[in-house]
């Protein structure tokens, strides 16, 4: 009895990885489902219901300061999935509760088609803190790792006396230490950066591998590989430089999440099949991943 307690002890200490039996290892993932918002009575239940390897869902049921608990996050993991917490780390929109902390010279315009999120200087110390934070709450609320957005604020973010080169270098800085961070908390959390594989395989000065940056990833999620919202294919110049990129950052030995957005029955299947072909991990759904859409049995 003296055992199960101790057991049971550090199984509920934050930061001490949940383990459950008959969940995937890293490199044995096949399937994975994204949903952000919109969970059905604010829990998990659909998700874990679902037939995917990994699962990727939002520090918050509402986006706001409504945080899942280690309960609730170890509930979805005992359905057989890995779990990675998403949030930003170049931005941040206004319903998060660190909104009003953030001081006003950090926040650097809107992001293009979302007028309540703003571009931070992600670069300046004091943003730090807001980034440790979501870090320390996946931690502590059992996640198996974090899948970090708007990594793009790099390129996009303009005119505050950074070349793009500088804001690069600051870019994989951050997510760097936030690799460090996490990984000594609890080594086996995983950290996903989503798009921008060129930071990588481009190093602005000459074209080889960014060690640093491969260091600190342990995978990489990739938007619109073959099929932007809604449909349409893939083809701009962007879009093939991400496909090259990634399949860089894939035989250098890490795991690629690609999803494709796309809501007709041929294109579904014609993007789970291209995605297979290349070797990313699959998954097509709709630009505002409110919904869980099935895994497509075309294989």
């Amino acid at each position: 009895m003296k055992t199960i307690w101790i057991l049971m002890t550090l199984l509920m200490l934050p930061g001490t990885p949940l383990v459950m039996g008959g969940n995937p290892s890293w490199g044995e993932i096949n399937s994975w489902v994204y949903q952000l918002c919109d969970y059905k009575d604010g829990k998990l239940d659909e998700i874990a219901g679902s037939d995917f390897d990994l699962a990727v869902v939002d520090l918050s049921r509402d986006g706001g300061g409504g945080f899942f608990s280690r309960e609730e996050i170890g509930d979805l993991k005992a359905s057989g999935k890995l779990v990675l917490a998403y949030f930003e780390i170049g931005a941040i929109e206004k319903g998060r509760p660190e909104w009003n902390s953030v001081p006003g010279d950090l926040k650097s315009g809107k992001v293009d088609g979302w007028p309540d999120e703003q571009y931070v200087r992600f670069w300046d110390e004091r943003w730090w803190p807001v980034v440790k934070g979501r870090v320390d709450q996946a931690i502590d609320a059992g996640f198996d790792g974090a899948y970090l957005d708007m990594v793009t604020s790099y390129e996009e973010i303009s005119g505050l006396g950074m070349t793009l080169e500088q804001r690069a270098n600051a870019m994989v800085n951050l997510i760097s230490r936030i690799s460090r961070h996490a990984k000594d908390r609890n080594p086996a959390f995983r950290i996903v950066p989503q798009n921008c594989p060129e930071l990588y395989t481009w190093t602005f000065a000459e074209p080889k591998p960014n060690r640093q940056y491969l260091d600190a990833i342990d995978g990489i999620g990739i938007e619109s590989v073959f099929y932007i919202a809604h449909d349409r294919p893939a083809k701009q110049t962007w879009c093939e430089e991400n496909r090259k990129n990634a399949l860089a950052i894939k035989q250098a030995g890490k795991m690629v999440f690609g999803i494709d957005y796309a809501k007709k029955r041929r294109c579904i299947e014609d993007a789970y099949k291209k995605l297979r072909g290349i070797g990313f991990v699959p998954y097509v759904s709709i630009r505002e991943l409110n919904v869980i859409v099935p895994e497509n049995p075309v294989r």
